[in-house]
Formats: structure tokens, sequence, C-alpha cells
């Protein structure tokens, strides 16, 4: 570990996961700051900008996927993670700006430390946001009637109602009123995130 304490910042909106982030990531000797949005996480930034970013998606306010898309166009260079419990599997989601992706409750503290480190090691160079064409659509954990698609131009995430027909379906984004195009799979039900 470099004598120099790296700074994270963790944005998550329930504090008993953010107080039990900065216990565990003090312990491996990082300076942590927690806020609990993405509001929060912009205030954060301006008071001390953090070497690593560490987000959930599904917050209040401002979602991760907006918080991450801000920090990606005004902050390039700081390397972000994101994880969430509404996406399965190890890829980065379509429509989220990060450099990594863990799934909550599905990943060693051992695979975040090594992947801290990788980032800190190789600092991203980005000369502009990247941008996703796939919408990132989900269903929410209380499997209310309706799922949640992130639009693929503003990136903020509108609720469109259920059920919807399996294949291609087409939403205006309620924010920017884009055509947003994305793909609904046979289960729909399933709580595990659907590309």
């Amino acid at each position: 570990m470099s004598p120099f304490r790296y700074r994270i910042l963790v944005v998550d909106d329930d504090d008993q996961i953010s107080a039990m982030a900065k216990a565990i990531l003090e312990l491996q000797g990082y300076e942590v700051h927690c806020a609990s949005d993405g509001f929060g996480g912009l205030t954060a930034l301006k008071q001390a900008p953090p070497d690593v970013i560490i987000s959930d998606l599904q917050m209040p306010n401002m979602s991760g996927f907006e918080f991450l898309s801000i920090v990606r166009k005004r902050f390039p260079s700081i390397p972000t993670i994101a994880i969430s419990g509404a996406f399965s599997g190890t890829d980065i989601p379509d429509s989220v700006l990060a450099d990594a992706f863990f799934e909550k409750g599905q990943f060693s503290m051992s695979q975040l430390f090594l992947k801290i480190t990788g980032l800190l090691e190789e600092l991203p160079t980005r000369p502009h946001t990247e941008s996703r064409v796939k919408p990132a659509v989900w269903i929410p954990i209380n499997k209310a009637n309706y799922i949640a698609v992130t639009c693929s131009s503003c990136l903020r995430t509108f609720p469109v109602a259920t059920p919807l027909p399996a294949g291609a379906n087409t939403a205006e984004c309620d924010a920017c009123a884009s055509p947003v195009h994305f793909h609904v799979p046979d289960g729909v039900q399933s709580r595990s995130a659907i590309q």
C-alpha cells in the first residue's frame, strides 16, 4: 500500500451499507467519504475530489445513473465503480458510465480491493464522454407493476407500466421526451436485470 492515503467516495442511500463500506475500506488504509445520493456525491466532489468513486445505482433524488454520467463528463479521470442489486452479472450494464460493476451480495471484498488497486494503477484517460447505445432496463425490487428504463439520451430513469410484450418496445422519456427503444425478454416478472 502506498504511503499516500487514497481517497474513496462511497455514494449509497443505505446508511448501513455506507458505514460498513467505510469501515472496511478504512481498514485497508483508504480515506473514505460517504454521500447518500448523487447530489450529496457532487457536493463531496467539490469539497475533496476522490481518487475512486463507488456508487449505488438505485437512489432517490439523483440516481447513480445520473451521478455517474455527470462524473464522467466533469471528472473524466476519476475511476468509478457501480454496485447494484438491480442488475446481475459482472459486465457493466448498458447506460451505466462506470469503469467496473459489481452485483450487490455477489462479490468478495478481495475482488473489490483488487479492482480498486487496478483502477488506481491505470487511471483512465478519456477525451470525452462515452455514449452507450442500449438503455438499461430493470425491475424494481418491490415487484410493482412497472419496469424502470434509463434514457440513452439524458440518462434519467423513468417507469414504464407493465405488462409489456416480450421483444422490442419503445417508450417516451419522462424527462427529455426522447424515444427510448428497449428489449423485454420472456419472464419479465424476474427480479434480475434485463437487457
